[in-house]
């Protein structure tokens, strides 16, 4: 008799996740990333020192002021005004407060909205290539995924193959806009397409389906773009925010959930999701992340130097060979590798202790991801690594 045997849902989260893990577990990255010469392009882990202000405003706020300080926390009435300021400021629209609700990162905003949203054996579409936690996430909900592919050339959605994929038992889709790994942002032509494709089925098939809008990296976007969101173009759309990205600050967890005012009828989904942020491990941003919240919501890294760092980056692995397209938001590239296998291409950079991640990981084979979160140094010491591993790979 075993000891221990995984339910199906857990199974299911670990067979998704396999990928990752073993890439954090076994190969250059694991291997090297804690040596002082690496260049580490493997993940949106910051290699210099945090914002200074942050820092500041975070020491600011930790002496206590009161007893309840560091008591349990809520959605405190202030965060939910600040973070509605935010949204205006952001979107130009007008959101209700109380329909705001103050997370532990786009992580957990994520989660206790599949949890809200999935009945038993529900279908949440996703697109791929996708950041490389959605399918493990939705088993973990309790709901079935259904991978679509995207438009691998324009790196657009395929509007005609999700609207193929939707059944009876769609419950949401997952839009990620601006896109990891694809740096893409979905126009308003593509937003407002996939909404209607999205009420006609729901009048279909008798079960409103939704959105939910990953925003995460809504405000690092380049030459001058506008990101829309697709709370504009679909009332039934659920917005999820983290402030990890335009911070760089990915270990100080701190984000939102937010209802659209078009969305009808949306007070028993406000209860849901307050529901999970209780019950899935206390999913609401802790006290000093939200004492700090008037700071926060003003800071930023520096998206000039990192348009210029993925400028240089595009040029000189064009002109070394690469075939590298230029994205629209993030701080990724995704260029082709190569070689076929993209694993065994990220091996060959790793010889020069350059670590990048294959696209395999995350969905896209014969790509490699590198995050720009690296340090400008890491940039131009890597650069002849990147041309050796070129020249090596087509020997």
């Amino acid at each position: 008799m075993p000891n221990y045997e995984a339910p199906r849902r857990t199974q299911n989260m670990l067979a998704g996740l396999m990928p990752f893990i073993n890439y954090y577990r076994d190969s250059p990255y694991a291997r090297y990333h804690l040596e002082p010469d690496v260049c580490d392009f493997a993940f949106g882990n910051p290699q210099q020192m945090p914002l200074a202000p942050y820092v500041e405003s975070l020491q600011r706020h930790l002496p206590p002021q009161h007893k309840d300080w560091f008591a349990y926390q809520d959605n405190w009435p202030a965060s939910q005004e600040i973070m509605a300021g935010f949204i205006q400021e952001q979107l130009g629209a007008s959101f209700d407060p109380q329909d705001i609700l103050i997370t532990t990162g786009a992580f957990a905003g994520l989660m206790i909205s599949m949890l809200a949203l999935s009945h038993p054996d529900d279908e949440i579409i996703f697109n791929s290539p996708p950041w490389f936690f959605y399918e493990s996430m939705i088993h973990n909900a309790g709901a079935v995924p259904v991978r679509v592919k995207i438009n691998m050339e324009t790196f657009d959605l395929d509007l005609e193959a999700i609207e193929a994929a939707i059944t009876p038992r769609t419950r949401a889709i997952i839009v990620n806009s601006p896109n990891n790994p694809t740096g893409k942002i979905y126009s308003p032509e593509t937003l407002k397409a996939l909404g209607e494709i999205l009420e006609r089925a729901s009048e279909r098939y008798g079960r409103r389906i939704f959105i939910i809008s990953d925003e995460a990296y809504r405000q690092i976007v380049f030459d001058g773009r506008d990101c829309p969101s697709a709370t504009a173009y679909y009332p039934f759309t659920i917005l999820v925010y983290t402030f990890g990205k335009i911070l760089l600050a990915p270990g100080q967890r701190l984000g939102f959930v937010a209802l659209p005012p078009t969305m009808p009828d949306r007070e028993p989904l406000q209860s849901a999701l307050i529901g999970q942020q209780y019950i899935t491990g206390f999913a609401i941003a802790n006290a000093l992340l939200q004492h700090s919240l008037p700071e926060i919501v003003r800071l930023s890294i520096d998206i000039g130097n990192l348009q210029q760092r993925r400028d240089r980056m595009q040029s000189e692995l064009q002109r070394i060979g690469y075939d590298v397209h230029k994205p629209e938001g993030t701080f990724y590239l995704l260029p082709r590798s190569p070689i076929e296998d993209d694993v065994a291409f990220t091996e060959i950079l790793g010889e020069d202790r350059i670590l990048c991640l294959p696209g395999s990981v995350a969905e896209a084979p014969g790509y490699f991801r590198i995050s720009l979160t690296a340090s400008d140094e890491m940039v131009e010491r890597s650069l002849p690594g990147f041309e050796r591993a070129f020249r090596k790979a087509h020997r």
